[in-house]
């Protein structure tokens, strides 16, 4: 590895940790407008052009607003826990590819460079271990923070990712054999072309050869728990205003509240993010490679495919929190458990079986 090298992969770490600032500024504005769109409201309105300097407006104010510490707190694990929850956020984005490989000549060699911050060949399996990471951060908050409320927010916040966590792999699961691969650019490339390619069907040429339309059940499965993952309405429990005021960040104020509330629309967009990635075909979408230069077509257009069915994702989490009540506690558990564990297991089962066939022929020919 040259300096050429090592000044790539710091340019890929400042791009995506820029996209994604940017990104959550931008989000927080859309979904406030989107969600007061929906119930008949106005929205920000009054800082900058249709509000959209409010959300910088907001960031500046936590940035100086005091930082209260209550006296029983247990000080080394409340300053970390908003950190923790942070960091995975940001590592999660690394294994999301955003387009193609290209090559460019730098230092009078040529260099394959990917848009994405690095391949890893067990990219699903660091995904889930992020995930799972970024819960501790709201049980130490919780627990660390010495009050009741916090504490119940945390104790609510492991049992809702054990439970959904469960379901969320288990709705992979099929994905992984059916693509062949762990590896997120691998998956991308394996949704490549239209259901034409797959079948010989002429007339399928319309259709694209995504995920969603084979794995249609994991999909549903995936998004479900996506939502609880990222502990958004309506499975935002940790958080419940009415029951346990804020849940586990009620003791935290100022730039230590922003670090939570940074992390959140990260997360967000990392998951709408995967479900682009996993089951609506990644960057791949139509091709215009004889008409445009070679730098949009390979390079600006998988980008823009990607953004904008990532955008769309993102739309649907707003619009489930604009329209769907806060579920209870019971009926969160029951949903994960009674329904989600079974229903993906019984996927499973028959994915396994369908693509096991389709692979190796049937047991008696």
């Amino acid at each position: 590895m040259d300096l050429w090298d090592v000044g790539i992969v710091l340019i890929k770490v400042l791009v995506i940790f820029a996209l994604l600032m940017v990104t959550v500024l931008l989000l927080v504005w859309i979904e406030r407008k989107v969600v007061a769109d929906m119930q008949n409201r106005i929205g920000p309105n009054r800082a900058g052009p249709w509000g959209i300097l409010q959300t910088l407006a907001d960031g500046l104010k936590l940035f100086f607003k005091e930082q209260i510490t209550p006296r029983k707190v247990e000080f080394g694990l409340y300053i970390f826990a908003p950190i923790l929850a942070l960091v995975p956020a940001f590592l999660t984005f690394m294994v999301v590819p955003l387009g193609p490989d290209f090559t460019v000549t730098l230092g009078g060699v040529e260099r394959t460079i990917s848009l994405q911050g690095t391949d890893l060949n067990i990219g699903l399996l660091y995904v889930l271990a992020m995930s799972s990471i970024g819960v501790y951060a709201i049980v130490l908050a919780g627990w660390s923070s010495g009050s009741k409320y916090p504490l119940l927010g945390g104790v609510r916040a492991t049992a809702q990712a054990i439970s959904y966590e469960a379901a969320m792999g288990l709705a992979l699961v099929p994905v992984v054999f059916y693509n062949g691969s762990l590896s997120l650019k691998a998956i991308v490339a394996a949704q490549a072309g239209s259901m034409a390619d797959l079948f010989g069907w002429p007339v399928l040429a319309v259709i694209p050869r995504w995920n969603i339309i084979p794995m249609f059940v994991s999909f549903v499965i995936f998004f479900i728990a996506g939502v609880a993952e990222t502990n958004r309405a309506p499975f935002d429990l940790v958080e419940a205003e009415q029951e346990i005021v804020g849940g586990f960040h009620t003791e935290y104020s100022g730039l230590r509240f922003a670090l939570f509330f940074l992390a959140e629309y990260i997360n967000m967009f990392n998951m709408s993010a995967l479900v682009t990635t996993l089951f609506l075909g990644g960057w791949n979408g139509p091709q215009f490679a004889a008409y445009l230069p070679a730098w949009i077509s390979q390079g600006l257009l998988p980008i823009t495919y990607f953004l904008l069915k990532t955008v769309a994702v993102l739309f649907v989490f707003m619009w489930v929190r604009a329209t769907l009540p806060r579920l209870r506690y019971d009926q969160l558990m029951t949903l994960g458990w009674k329904r989600l564990i079974p229903a993906a297991l019984a996927w499973l089962v028959l994915a396994a079986v369908v693509i096991g066939f389709r692979q190796f022929g049937m047991p008696w020919s």
